[in-house]
């Protein structure tokens, strides 16, 4: 007797007239055709007879906004929204597919004949499309829709030639990323989870074994990533980001350690990256390489109350270049969860005093409302210490304003701030160059953080160009304004407030330039308890020596530099950053070590390296010291004493010889590809391409 299976509940934004979900804006109300797929995807995936016959006529809407007439430049491609009448948005067509294709390939029989061919035709052009746009592989997200789609889609044809040209794209994407540490497109809470379910389904549906073991092993390296970025007290994806939709930087949606967690249960992730959150230092610091060659890395530094992540430059308009968690004890659960919100430090460059509701993401009027990074930044960091420099867009155009802003969430979960010694009690209140800021939340005996910041020198364009503290209205990511939130305490750092104008004295090639215009500051945290209050704190960092010095300005014609350079002393600590104001170029960054480099993975527990041999642990004392060699080629290591778990990556090009050594034991693999080696607690597994040979064990410890 066949079992009767329940029809899916329909969403709250189905939409019977449409037969898609909607979604309302002040705008009208919109239908995605990639949320039309999933919404299809689901309901066969289902199998109720009420779920196959809704799911036919979903399809048949998805599937008509295909761009079918000839001679368009993105036949195949499909219109974000129902609504469209051309295609804008090319990555519609990854975003479609990569739902229509695992629902072929796992519930084709579903359907009836002519609906299967219909939809193996629409995938069929949507696979020419997205080979003729053959996106970049520095273009993370979308790189890895590619690759699923085409892998997937090529197999689900039976065109091999399809089908391979995936498979080589995913070993390119790989190879590029080796090259540096991370994902070009870095770091990111909005994006990172498509990366990972690309993977996943990737790893889980592909029929080419080499394809899936290199997936789950990319998937294990970015999920190593993603695990050293989760801050433990307050579950947050912590930043630098390069890239994040509003709702994820003012923490408007679930903890992501959450999300990983989740992704450990089901196997999207490997069991071990628990340790990666749970079996770490407290306090710690982990800095990674998106691009050595232009000059982008990353810095988080966690601890119990805060974490703090500063960006070498920004990635895109959506990035988080300077930003902080903090730990809130006293605020509001967030809904249901019963976890709560933490304080969020988050920064951008502005123009014409824009602020959160004014517009949205890129063009589209349907999507998520963002507050957009219009600034070029360098920045450094060492710990809880940081170094922010800004420079305006270079080509500003009649503007009327051009600030940084720093922004703290909540104004109302702040209980106090201090500007150079003075507890400040109401705002607006103005702030001098060279006055240190102290904003304190969370309290001492629970938990909390204090957050420092010393405006540095900066070019006024202007007359009266303020430095102040001011709330401003927190909207939501839908541009309404919050009302659960209140106000946000911004420290505004105009470089220009007056009448609007174009600026001569700006254009490069010009008659007039002498360089870019600058604003920056120089920023610290503490936990709550290592200061009886905030003033106490701003004495400390007003007791260190900052050095600001900016070259003399001269008329540029194309030769010699005009460097800033910004140096802060304190306690034997020495954090310093120098760029050229003229081509706006980055010359160096140090600490009392000396010059700081570009690290693939840098931290107590995991290193990446492109030499063929990676430690971790401590060399003096050997403590926890694990050791992986493997010839050439980038590896990685993972270890976690505490529980008796190390993990080694190896993402060479050719297949070598690989030997982990642990405390009180070694295993040696003969040869392997591109793989994991996970030693626990003596039980061996090795999942690599080309393995040869079996690997062998320490003679103190059994082989699994």
């Amino acid at each position: 007797m066949s079992e009767i299976k329940t029809p899916l509940p329909l969403p709250d934004n189905y939409n019977p007239q449409t037969h898609l979900l909607a979604k309302v804006t002040e705008n009208g109300v919109f239908h995605e055709t990639r949320a039309g797929a999933a919404f299809a995807h689901r309901l066969v995936a289902n199998g109720a007879d009420e779920d196959l016959a809704l799911a036919e006529t979903v399809l048949d809407v998805v599937l008509g906004c295909q761009e079918r007439r000839a001679g368009d430049p993105h036949h195949g491609n499909f219109t974000w929204m129902l609504e469209d009448d051309h295609v804008e948005d090319l990555n519609a067509v990854e975003f479609n597919l990569e739902h229509l294709i695992p629902l072929m390939l796992r519930h084709a029989d579903r359907l009836p004949t002519a609906l299967q061919a219909r939809v193996l035709d629409v995938i069929r052009l949507g696979l020419d499309e997205i080979r003729r746009l053959d996106v970049s592989v520095a273009y993370t997200n979308i790189c890895l829709l590619d690759v699923l789609n085409t892998s997937l889609g090529g197999e689900l044809l039976g065109e091999r030639a399809i089908a391979e040209r995936g498979y080589r794209k995913l070993a390119a994407w790989m190879a590029f990323t080796d090259s540096q540490g991370i994902a070009f497109e870095w770091n990111s809470p909005t994006y990172g989870g498509v990366d990972i379910r690309a993977l996943k389904l990737l790893a889980d549906l592909t029929r080419d074994d080499e394809t899936r073991i290199r997936a789950r092993t990319a998937a294990a390296r970015m999920g190593l990533s993603i695990a050293l970025h989760i801050h433990r007290t307050t579950g947050r994806w912590a930043g630098p980001h390069g890239r994040a939709y509003h709702p994820s930087v003012v923490c408007e949606t679930p903890p992501e350690i959450n999300l990983v967690r989740g992704w450990i249960a089901d196997g999207t992730l490997p069991a071990w990256l628990t340790d990666a959150l749970d079996a770490r230092p407290e306090a710690f610091e982990v800095s990674e390489t998106a691009h050595a060659g232009r000059e982008m890395g990353i810095t988080t530094y966690h601890s119990r109350s805060f974490v703090l992540g500063t960006a070498s430059k920004e990635y895109t308009g959506q990035s988080n270049v300077l930003m902080a968690h903090t730990a809130r004890p006293g605020a509001a659960p967030f809904d249901t969860l019963r976890v709560q919100r933490p304080g969020v430090l988050y920064t951008r460059y502005l123009t014409n005093d824009k602020w959160l509701g004014d517009f949205y993401h890129a063009t589209d009027r349907t999507k998520t409302r963002n507050l957009i990074e219009e600034g070029q930044f360098y920045g450094v960091q060492s710990g809880s210490r940081a170094i922010g420099l800004y420079a305006p867009p270079r080509s500003p155009g009649v503007i009327s304003s051009a600030k940084a802003c720093f922004i703290f969430t909540e104004r109302q979960q702040i209980d106090e701030i201090w500007v150079g010694g003075r507890r400040i009690e109401t705002l607006p209140t103005d702030v001098a160059a060279g006055e240190v800021v102290v904003v304190g939340s969370g309290g001492p005996r629970d938990g909390g953080a204090l957050i420092a910041i010393c405006p540095l020198s900066r070019r006024n364009l202007g007359r009266d160009a303020p430095i102040r503290l001011v709330e401003r209205p927190s909207t939501s990511s839908g541009g309404a304004p919050s009302t659960s939130s209140g106000g946000d305490l911004v420290l505004e750092i105009y470089n220009y407030l007056g009448p609007k104008k174009a600026f001569w004295e700006l254009g490069w090639p010009g008659l007039f330039y002498q360089g870019r215009p600058w604003c920056g500051v120089y920023l610290e945290m503490a936990e709550r308890t290592d200061y009886p209050d905030g003033g106490a704190f701003a004495q400390a960092v007003a007791n260190g020596q900052l050095v600001d010095e900016v070259a003399p300005p001269f008329t540029y014609a194309g030769e010699g530099e005009r460097p800033w350079m910004v140096e802060y002393r304190r306690d034997g600590h020495t954090l310093g950053i120098e760029v050229d104001l003229m081509e706006w170029r980055l010359k160096r960054r140090w600490t009392e070590r000396g010059e700081i480099g570009w690290p693939m993975l840098e931290s107590p527990v995991a290193r990446q390296t492109n030499t063929g041999r990676v430690e971790v642990g401590d060399p003096s004392t050997g403590s926890g010291r694990a050791i992986v060699a493997c010839g050439q080629g980038p590896a990685w290591l993972f270890a976690s004493p505490a529980t008796g778990r190390y993990v080694a990556g190896y993402h060479g090009l050719r297949p070598a010889p690989l030997t982990l050594t642990v405390p009180g034991g070694r295993v040696e693999v003969p040869e392997m590809g591109i793989g994991t080696v996970v030693w626990d607690n003596g039980r061996v597994t090795v999942e690599a391409v080309g393995v040869k040979g079996e690997p062998l064990v320490g003679e103190q410890l059994s082989a699994d």
